[in-house]
């Protein structure tokens, strides 16, 4: 039962991660990783698959193996965050205390980004 929980996580996480890539308002990066905790987790038949995958290599390859990301994916990682949480701080502009923890949650983020994740040098 729990490799089935597992399993459909990741493929949850595959399918949200496919559709970030595509569509540059949703980023695809949290969505791959939760589709490799899966799939981890589920099957080391679709693990393996998942790993082979051109989007794992382009996404996580060089994060998963403590490599850190390149200059331009965190840019566009932030970019996205920035952007969809500035849309949710402007929709909660009634409710002070939803804009306060958005406002936290991004400043965690861009610390986290910048500081708590090695940036590669470019190729």
């Amino acid at each position: 039962m729990k490799k089935a929980f597992y399993l459909i996580l990741g493929f949850v996480g595959l399918g949200l991660g496919v559709v970030g890539a595509i569509l540059p308002l949703i980023p695809a990066f949290p969505f791959l990783l939760l589709a490799l905790y899966g799939f981890a987790r589920s099957s080391r038949k679709v693990h393996d698959w998942f790993v082979g995958t051109a989007l794992y290599k382009d996404n996580l390859a060089s994060y998963v193996q403590g490599q850190g990301m390149s200059k331009k994916a965190k840019i566009k990682i932030m970019t996205m965050v920035t952007l969809l949480m500035a849309i949710g701080f402007v929709m909660m502009h009634k409710v002070f205390v939803g804009q306060m923890v958005l406002m936290i949650v991004w400043i965690f983020h861009v610390l986290y980004f910048a500081f708590g994740i090695k940036t590669n040098p470019e190729e």
